[in-house]
């Protein structure tokens, strides 16, 4: 038989997608469905005094207005931030305060802006800085690390080294954007609960909608066959999905309910601001003696959600004395939530940009100080790596780049009006996997089934699942089907954390073998017209899994061009090389990689989100403001692999590859405008009026 994994395939549901067949949580055919519009709070905090529905009940159309003086009751402590129409109080402006159910969007939308609301308001503090009194140490980061670590001692090793760098960089708020915004159609029939929801895992939304409409797990099925991207922020239950929830058991009908694009900047989630100081301590040669990293970042008031972002600095690089610390702020704001490669992403800016600092100082080149500081075991637990290609990465990454010909000097290459710079980066993230459980069935005419609840968001899950199965099964290609995307099947976890192939393939490699063991077992006999069918869990399997630092891997190069006259950025090329383990489709790989990389570059020059203290709401909440990078910004991007084999990781071999195009990418553009320009911008994005008056003269 042929072996699939490794063969580049198309998406299995491409022409499903490009066709318009493939229905989103908001486009399956429902009979007698109807349409709910959320309303927003208009004050940062303080309480509703009064809500006039009548204008929007006069709407022709509109069936009904839930608040929280009318509403089905949710069961308290499950989660604060769905615990949604339930109460006056208002947390944060923008926060979903009402919902208006109608015959028709249009109606829906209308009856939602003729909504009256009254506050009392109160003062409100929305802006993170690095002196705010209610800063204070979090009992753990996401998703379960210590917030501060120590090893050594740091201030006299940082005060005894030779070179020393001492810098603070800072990052904006970060907001997801998905194709398919947060939506879903809810349907009550029987005391029994069916929703289409667009998520990243329907078996922990479940579980969430299950608990707070006090059901059994089972009287609730959710349905995710289609995801029209995520990046973080749809993993977990959010407040589409129980606005319709309670608009549909309040009125008796199926409802529908999408946010807008407005409404996605905060009550989903984003990525917090941050401010990290970063201090490096070295002897001439580079080799670092001392390193912290210490982050501030926000969360709400309502739900502590807090950024590893020093995380990353605990095992990439070298150095005797370490320390890393986390502190966060509860403000008057939405909650931070998930956006891809959470605290790696932002933390390794902040590292990679200061290892480029401690290289000009240095006097050595940034590949070489990187190469110089690799450690044979993980700094932070002692142990050797289940395997470590980072080094490699820089190499290859080096050679296609052509490095070797780089001009160290800042701000001295040129071509007409553009000074020219090139930077690097390093990049790693962690290689998880976590319990999951699938099926595989043999039908009588020699076809295959396998199930699992695993979730595909845009990213090409399901075909790798597919080529998973089909050399685990050891049969022809077209005799094996896979249905994910139901929490009725087989339970899985997020698809999130770079993790979900690492962990759906384990399952589904268990399912296989067992089915092909039970073939075995009775080689002349047939199958039952019923189909034979092998379950599998990997919990056991995982839990006993050996505790090592795994991590993949990866090398990021970028060149820029600057105009010497406006400060204008250009991203002439951009070249990436990771370490990730076995890849199970070349084709879909290589968009992840390119994708991470190149939302890398929009954190590196266009993403911001801009708030407006006095109402504590963002200010450019959509795509005409937010700006984010199109294909115009991006001339020129490439993603190479390394053949990678590493016997402890699980039965696939992989890693996991969603999140480690992004992680240093952004570092690797600003690294280079400072090479192009010799100005160091530390606070994110590099916009032109930074750069401007800094710029040497023409």
């Amino acid at each position: 038989m042929s072996t699939e994994v490794g063969v580049a395939h198309p998406r299995l549901e491409g022409r499903d997608k490009v066709t318009g067949a493939a229905r989103y949580a908001v486009e399956f055919p429902t009979d007698d469905v109807t349409y709910g519009w959320a309303v927003p709070a208009g004050a940062a905090r303080g309480r509703i005094t009064r809500i006039d529905a009548a204008p929007a009940l006069a709407v022709p159309g509109v069936l009904d207005v839930l608040h929280h003086g009318h509403a089905p009751r949710l069961v308290p402590g499950v989660d604060a931030t769905l615990f949604l129409l339930q109460e006056p109080a208002v947390h944060y402006r923008g926060e979903l305060i009402a919902v208006v159910v109608a015959e028709t969007l249009e109606a829906a939308r209308e009856g939602a802006r003729l909504v009256r609301v009254d506050y009392d308001t109160e003062p409100h503090s929305t802006v993170l800085t690095e002196h705010h009194p209610g800063l204070y140490r979090p009992d753990k980061v996401n998703p379960a690390y210590p917030a501060d670590t120590a090893d050594g001692d740091f201030d006299a090793g940082f005060a005894a080294a030779q070179i020393r760098v001492d810098a603070t960089y800072r990052t904006p708020a970060h907001h997801n954007n998905p194709m398919e915004p947060h939506a879903a159609t809810a349907r009550w029939r029987d005391g029994r609960l069916l929703v289409h929801d667009s998520n990243q895992g329907s078996t922990s939304v479940q579980a969430t909608l299950a608990g707070l409409f006090g059901l059994p797990d089972e009287a609730v099925r959710v349905i995710t066959e289609h995801v029209g991207g995520g990046f973080g922020s749809k993993g977990a239950a959010k407040a589409p999905v129980v606005l319709a929830a309670l608009a549909a058991r309040q009125v008796g009908r199926p409802v529908r309910l999408a946010l807008t694009r407005q409404q996605l900047f905060g009550p989903i989630g984003y990525r917090t601001p941050t401010i990290q100081r970063v201090r490096l301590g070295a002897d001439a040669d580079g080799r670092i003696t001392a390193v912290c990293h210490d982050a501030i970042s926000q969360t709400s008031t309502i739900h502590e959600f807090t950024e590893q972002t020093a995380v990353y600095t605990r095992g990439m690089y070298a150095g005797r004395h370490r320390r890393t610390t986390h502190r966060v702020v509860r403000l008057d704001v939405p909650t931070p939530f998930w956006m891809r490669a959470p605290g790696e992403c932002p933390g390794a800016y902040a590292l990679e940009s200061a290892m480029d600092e401690l290289a000009t100082a240095c006097g050595v080149d940034p590949v070489e100080l990187r190469i110089r500081n690799d450690p044979p075991v993980d700094p932070e637990q002692g142990q050797p790596f289940s395997s470590r290609n980072l080094v490699a990465c820089l190499r290859e990454g080096a050679r296609r780049f052509g490095w070797a010909d780089r001009d160290p000097t800042p701000g001295l290459r040129r071509d007409g009006r553009w000074l020219v710079g090139t930077g690097v980066a390093g990049s790693s993230y962690p290689a998880r996997s976590r319990p999951a459980a699938a099926a595989a069935t043999a039908a009588p005419d020699g076809t295959f089934e396998v199930r699992i609840n695993a979730t595909d968001i845009g990213t090409g899950a399901r075909t790798a699942l597919w080529q998973v199965a089909v050399d685990a099964l050891a049969v022809p290609a077209d005799r094996v089907a896979i249905r994910i995307g139901d929490s009725a099947l087989p339970p899985a976890g997020v698809a999130g954390g770079s993790m979900g192939t690492a962990s759906w393939s384990w399952a589904v490699i268990r399912a296989c073998e067992g089915l092909r063991e039970r073939l075995r077992e009775s080689p002349g006999d047939p199958v039952p017209a019923e189909g034979l069918t092998v379950e599998a869990s990997t919990a056991d399997e995982i839990r006993a899994q050996p505790a090592r630092p795994r991590y993949a891997y990866g090398a990021h190069f970028a060149e820029v061009r600057v105009d010497v006259d406006t400060g204008e950025i250009r991203l002439n090329r951009m070249l990436g090389v990771f370490a990730a383990g076995r890849i199970v489709n070349p084709t879909t790989a290589r968009s992840q990689f390119i994708g991470g990389m190149t939302m890398g570059v929009s954190m590196a020059l266009h993403e911001e989100g801009l708030l407006d203290e006095r109402y504590g709401d963002w200010v450019n909440h959509d795509l005409a403001t937010y700006h984010v990078s199109a294909c115009a910004d991006v001339e020129r991007i490439e993603a190479y692999w390394l053949p990678e084999e590493d016997a402890e990781l699980n039965p696939a071999g992989v890693k996991g590859i969603g999140e480690i195009g992004i992680v240093g990418s952004a570092a690797a553009v600003t690294n280079a405008v400072h090479h192009a320009t010799g100005v160091r911008i530390r606070d994110l994005p590099v916009r032109l009026d930074k750069l401007l008056d800094r710029l040497p003269a023409r």
